[in-house]
């Protein structure tokens, strides 16, 4: 008879092992819903997105167009990476710098007194008649997806991640070790011993 004796800290670090790759999981799919459907809504309308842009006064009117046309098909592409994992660290590293780029954008401008809508998910940095821009819980949610952004980086992909399947991702990740049942090693660790 087989029993287990497995202390309080390998269960833990089993159960952490076993949730990090799930964790990463929603994180890429969080980022890559905002990077794609922010994308979506300005690809339509690419003036709009030029426009908005500008309202930054950060760039000059050339640097600004080419960000307003590129912007919307950057964050499709990089939300499509991000939903398949492949290429998984690159896109994260890219979505994180693009957030952390809006976030000191946002910044910039409420700093500057600017009267502005940040335009992430359309529209062409206008304010509606009697709106007033809400810089801080802007400059809040891009820095908490950039945070999710640099996890991605960091970390292995994650589950159903493309960059796994095609071996672009290391056979065996760090937290991947405590989820090998077959793992003679893990077993022993575990406290694992035979009564009779």
């Amino acid at each position: 008879m087989l029993v287990t004796t497995e202390p309080p800290a390998s269960m833990r670090s089993r159960t952490v092992g076993k949730a990090l790759p799930w964790v990463t999981t929603v994180a890429r799919l969080v980022v890559a819903g905002v990077l794609i459907v922010a994308g979506w809504l300005k690809i339509g309308n690419p003036a709009l997105s030029v426009r908005a842009v500008e309202a930054y006064e950060l760039l000059p009117h050339a640097v600004a167009t080419a960000v307003g046309y590129g912007l919307p098909i950057l964050e499709i592409v990089v939300g499509v990476l991000l939903v398949v994992g492949l290429l998984t660290r690159v896109a994260g590293a890219i979505s994180a710098l693009l957030m952390l780029a809006f976030v000191i954008g946002i910044a910039s401008a409420w700093a500057r007194g600017l009267l502005i809508d940040c335009g992430c998910f359309g529209g062409g940095g206008e304010l509606a008649a009697g709106q007033t821009p809400d810089y801080f819980w802007e400059i809040v949610r891009d820095f908490g997806i950039a945070l999710l952004a640099v996890w991605i980086t960091v970390r292995p992909p994650g589950r159903f991640a493309l960059d796994s399947a095609l071996g672009l991702a290391p056979e065996r990740e760090p937290y991947d070790r405590f989820n090998d049942d077959d793992d003679p090693d893990a077993d022993e660790a575990a406290g694992t011993k035979e009564n009779g």
